[in-house]
């Protein structure tokens, strides 16, 4: 008689993160809890069995087709016995669960944004309430994405984030100081604060805008060298926050504050709250308390409504502004927002064509405003080498969406996540060329 031999489990789990930085961090507090549980947990790894969870992301149409489409590559694998089991879980899952159970097999489990707990226990490990902002980074070890809340109460006709990730739920000070005391002790010299909306923090638990105290909060924790603002809503923006940014000098001169359009038709419907006069008073008052800021914005094209006058004179304002940082999207007509009761009426192609006029004209602006800065030196962050040279950010630049400095490895010597000042001797549109000095 044969002894069966029992087949031992593989224990390992892949996490594959899709989307924005807000998934990023989902991501990596959900590594954190595996690792927390003794689970063998890894980043977009390539071994093979174990268990697969996919972060999806469903904001627009690209990013949900790509989010589908490796689904469907896992769920093939799943079936082929490659995997042991396949999660998914995030902002698509949250949204088109039911339809997705529907189309695609071979899923084991499926999860919204608010299912950590349960997302745990399907792969045999318990939530750990005491890990407390603890996480398994997947950025470079030297800076953190933080985020400060989550969800948005903004009514915004084309955006379905309020859907997949529900109202705005601010994090306590305590919380978020505990969080990035814990990251600057295992090496983080810079965090990026990150939310749906990062002005309307602290509404809900003071009962009135706390960014500007926050920031003057995190400002103070030791061995933080550099907190940058992303996200920040045009409408009600707190003001004294620039104050703050002024007076602590670890609080990068940047902000992201995505516009989204300039006309009056187009920010009433897209319910932006805002008009067009109002937006350029804060854009002048932004730029009048910090001279030496660096704005980045965020652009929307081809929403229903817009017209050719309409972009000609977002084309205007954007040539006016002359924008440090700059990037579009096109419209994508999302089910169950304001927007998609109106007709999607502007072919794609002249969505796209109105994008690429506009970037067109920002890589002009960008080109004029870098080969201003020949000659100056800056501090610079070595995030990595790449070929020859080492890549680094200013202050006015943010990890993936924004310049780099190149910095050749073969006249110069730098240590990845260190400190270094650059003198300035090319540069092109998108990115500066320097020596360490």
């Amino acid at each position: 008689m044969k002894t069966k031999v029992k087949n031992i489990p593989n224990e390992n789990i892949n996490v594959i993160t899709l989307g924005c930085s807000k998934n990023t961090v989902d991501s990596e507090m959900l590594m954190g809890q595996l690792a927390a549980n003794g689970k063998n947990v890894m980043h977009e790894g390539t071994l093979q069995g174990g268990t697969v969870i996919i972060n999806t992301c469903g904001f627009i149409e690209n990013a949900k087709e790509e989010s589908i489409n490796t689904i469907l590559n896992f769920a093939e694998r799943r079936k082929n016995g490659e995997l042991d089991k396949l999660i998914v879980m995030g902002c698509l899952s949250e949204r088109y669960q039911q339809e997705l159970k529907l189309e695609i097999k071979n899923v084991d489990g499926w999860f919204g944004t608010h299912h950590l707990p349960e997302i745990l226990k399907s792969v045999g490990a318990d939530y750990k309430k005491e890990l407390l902002g603890e996480r398994l980074q997947t950025t470079p070890k030297h800076y953190a994405y933080v985020k400060i809340s989550e969800g948005c109460n903004r009514p915004c006709a084309f955006c379905a984030i309020p859907l997949m990730r529900g109202n705005h739920t601010s994090k306590p000070y305590e919380e978020l100081e505990f969080e990035i005391k814990g990251l600057v002790r295992n090496g983080i010299k810079e965090i990026m604060l990150i939310a749906q909306d990062t002005t309307y923090y602290g509404i809900d638990i003071y009962g009135e805008r706390k960014l500007p105290e926050l920031l003057k909060r995190l400002a103070n924790i030791d061995g933080l060298e550099w907190i940058r603002l992303h996200y920040a809503y045009p409408s009600q923006f707190p003001l004294k926050a620039l104050d703050v940014m002024r007076e602590y000098k670890n609080i990068c001169n940047y902000i992201d504050m995505p516009l989204q359009h300039i006309t009056d038709n187009m920010l009433k419907t897209m319910r932006r709250g805002i008009t067009k006069q109002r937006t350029q008073k804060l854009v002048d008052q932004i730029r009048n308390k910090i001279p030496d800021i660096g704005f980045r914005t965020t652009l929307l094209v081809g929403h229903p409504g817009e017209t050719e006058k309409d972009q000609q004179e977002l084309m205007e304002f954007v040539a006016k502004n002359k924008f440090d940082r700059l990037g579009v999207f096109t419209y994508s007509h999302e089910e169950n927002t304001a927007a998609y009761q109106l007709p999607d009426s502007i072919p794609q192609p002249v969505k796209q064509e109105r994008a690429d006029e506009v970037m067109t004209l920002q890589e002009e602006i960008s080109a004029e405003l870098n080969q201003a800065k020949i000659g100056q030196t800056y501090k610079i962050l070595i995030d990595k080498i790449d070929g020859e040279n080492y890549v680094g950010r200013s202050e006015y630049d943010s990890p993936e969406v924004d310049n780099e400095v190149l910095v050749s490895t073969l006249n110069n010597y730098a240590r990845l996540g260190d400190f270094v000042n650059v003198k300035i001797t090319d540069a092109t549109e998108f990115d500066l060329i320097g020596e360490v000095v």
